[in-house]
């Protein structure tokens, strides 16, 4: 049986049920999908885990905070991992925990 993991990116419009893809190998079977918010991370986080996925990997646009919420959200499910990229070119040159506590954030 192939292990379940994701990586989960954020981005200004990402749509976690639109931009998605499954690349799977006969080891490891890998969702890579987008959000917009940490909000939306951690909720699809935790449905990903409910379903077994074992491992979650966050892209270095999520800063600590960021982090924080979708571990919270993942509880003891699965092992959440974070590249660390902090600040992000894709989010301006600017770490996604200032911009979680912006109003356009998605929060």
């Amino acid at each position: 049986m192939a292990l379940k993991a994701a990586f989960i990116f954020i981005a200004p419009h990402g749509d976690p049920q639109r931009h998605r893809a499954i690349t799977a190998t006969p080891e490891v079977e890998v969702i890579t999908l987008a959000v917009s918010s940490y909000r939306q991370a951690g909720e699809v986080a935790r449905e990903l885990a409910e379903q077994g996925c074992a491992a979650i990997e966050l892209c270095g646009g999520f800063g600590h905070q960021g982090v924080a919420i979708v571990a919270a959200a993942v509880g003891e499910l699965a092992a959440v991992g974070a590249v660390r990229f902090d600040p992000h070119p894709l989010l301006g040159h600017r770490s996604g925990d200032k911009l979680a506590r912006a109003p356009a954030s998605g929060e």
